[in-house]
């Protein structure tokens, strides 16, 4: 791992430019900067630039990683003639077109960037790629300029656009005008999500300065090669300011990826599959429709007592969100982070392909009694606009004991992130199908339960608030758990006949822990014979359709009604009580 800041902004330096340091370091690639490996028979670093020993990720040049990503000949550079001029008449101790001069002799490029058409594993797109060792791959005007050209056609042509970023900072040298550029390269950007067109972008060893502020942060997906220094402070600036030489940086991909800025950190031989897999799924190439006009048709139920659904649904081999996922999707890729504080494990959420159409899905994660927090409800959000954006259909697999009720939750906005999360569900454009596949409960559950078909596991349950804690506000006493739980109505025959959920999946005889793949089948074969039958509706229907069904949920009567339903209800207590007094004469 990277943890010398005095000495890293030094190697990154030679590593971008060898060409200045050949004459005074003429073994500079016989071994690794970082932990002296021999380097001149590794394959690995031939190919990738990567040391196979401590992994340190050398810089490659636009060129190389054009090359290392793309279809043999599939690249057709764009706006190839783009030059920056000297709009400041700058001076310093070298003239600005001295140092363009001499960096477009030694890098054979017009610029900090390269921008061009080309298709990956055969699917199409637009590539972007900054080269750190042009002027340190700083976003001066013809570097904006191209950024901006790129992204307004992809947004006309409907072609992904992939970035491959690596930059030092700003170009000062044209001034406010390059600090402007953050701002021509936003609203093109906008311009892209407005479209619907996927970005994705990958940050390098190094990505600071105002390309990491500004489009990179902005795309759809964001991936970063291993021990990459990211952020928005240059990395030579933040040498200088340390006064702790052995300091470890906080600046890296780990760092990002741990506290929910990126979505995967992706080893550089690994990632041409990466972006062709996401590519794919953008593709939307297959839609699953209408299978059959006939209903599913469900097994008969039989009511099961309500603690033992409480015990089987808490049940330690039961299937997990992550379990279902990887048996029933192909080519998942799972999304990390609220791109805000921190990526909360306890949410599971990417996109995947079922039956060959693409989808988001979003699963509470049950971590023992772990409970979510306000970034793990962001990070469900994150997928939802994904999904808006891309029109998937949405799938959400709820299994949670509940919202994390503690001050941090508080101070972090639990209750801000719990109500955009169903306001996001409950408006979304794309079919939502939701399945409690464990414990529902509470907020934490309905927040992801707010869809068109809502299924549930036989086993399941749904509940406001646990048994037990019902049974401590109730009777201050937890030992009366199992009353409570029967008075809940939280099993999935209770939640089926009050309307709250739409069917129910069967289990494998004495519960889904029993066999993983028969409950997988179960689940799958719902979800496409529903998804199936929602695809066959328009949009305008469904949203309809979705909030006739939340707006109906719960009776209410009038007083004459209510007087009625409670001498009824007497009556009948009344009757039990006298049979049994017969009964036990």
């Amino acid at each position: 791992m990277i943890n010398n800041i005095s000495n890293l902004f030094q190697i990154i330096y030679k590593n971008a430019r060898p060409e200045e340091i050949a004459t005074e370091e003429p073994n500079t690639y016989k071994n690794c900067f970082m932990c002296d490996f021999e380097l001149l028979e590794s394959t690995q670093f031939t190919k990738n630039r990567v040391c196979p020993k401590c992994n340190f990720h050398y810089t490659m040049s636009a060129k190389q990683r054009i090359e290392s990503l793309i279809d043999i000949n599939s690249f057709k550079e764009t706006n190839k003639s783009l030059t920056s001029v000297d709009p400041l008449t700058f001076v310093s101790n070298s003239s600005y077109k001295d140092s363009i001069i001499k960096d477009q002799k030694r890098t054979g490029l017009a610029e900090a960037i390269m921008t061009g058409h080309c298709t990956i594993s055969g699917f199409e797109c637009n590539l972007i790629a900054l080269d750190f060792g042009f002027m340190g791959g700083s976003m001066g005007s013809v570097v904006g300029e191209k950024i901006s050209l790129t992204f307004e056609d992809s947004a006309q042509k409907k072609i992904p656009v992939i970035c491959i970023v690596t930059s030092g900072g700003s170009r000062i040298q044209e001034g406010t005008l390059s600090l402007m550029q953050m701002a021509k390269v936003t609203t093109a950007s906008n311009k892209l999500t407005n479209s619907g067109v996927p970005h994705i972008t990958v940050l390098a060893n190094p990505t600071t300065g105002q390309s990491y502020a500004s489009f990179a942060n902005l795309a759809d997906i964001i991936l970063a090669e291993p021990q990459a220094i990211l952020g928005y402070n240059p990395i030579e600036t933040m040498s200088e300011a340390n006064t702790d030489k052995n300091m470890n940086i906080p600046h890296t991909s780990e760092s990002h990826l741990k506290h929910g800025m990126i979505d995967a950190i992706v080893h550089r031989k690994d990632l041409k599959d990466v972006l062709s897999a996401l590519l794919e799924l953008f593709g939307k190439e297959f839609k699953i429709n209408k299978i059959s006009k006939s209903k599913l048709i469900e097994s008969h139920q039989t009511y099961t007592p309500a603690w033992k659904s409480v015990e089987l649904s808490r049940h330690p081999k039961r299937p997990k969100s992550s379990d279902l996922m990887s048996r029933m999707l192909d080519n998942f890729i799972e999304l990390h982070g609220d791109r805000s504080f921190s990526d909360d494990p306890t949410i599971i959420s990417g996109i995947g392909q079922l039956n060959g159409q693409t989808i988001a899905i979003i699963g509470q994660e049950r971590i023992s009694e772990t409970r979510i927090m306000p970034e793990g409800f962001r990070k469900a959000q994150r997928t939802l606009l994904l999904a808006k954006k891309f029109k998937l259909p949405v799938i959400t697999l709820i299994d949670t004991p509940g919202v994390n009720l503690s001050f941090e939750s508080e101070h972090r906005g639990i209750g801000n992130s719990i109500a955009k999360t169903m306001s996001l569900m409950s408006d979304i454009d794309v079919p939502t199908i939701s399945i409690i596949i464990g414990e529902g409960g509470s907020a934490a559950a309905l927040s992801l339960g707010i869809s068109d078909k809502s299924l549930m596991l036989k086993n399941a349950i749904y509940s406001p608030i646990s048994p037990e804690e019902a049974s401590e506000l109730l009777y201050k006493d937890k030992d009366k758990k199992e009353k409570v739980a029967d008075d809940l109505k939280l099993t999935s025959l209770d939640c089926k006949n009050l309307g709250i959920i739409d069917s129910i999946i069967n289990e494998p005889d004495e519960g889904a822990h029993k066999n993983h793949y028969e409950t997988v089948r179960m689940i799958k074969r719902s979800i496409v014979h529903e998804l199936s039958y929602l695809q066959g509706k328009s949009i305008r229907s469904i949203k309809k359709s979705r909030y006739k069904k939340f707006r109906d949920i719960g009776q209410y009567t009038t007083n004459l009604k209510a007087s009625i339903n409670r001498e009824a209800t007497n009556l009948k207590d009344t009757v039990t009580d006298k049979m049994k007094q017969i009964l036990d004469s």
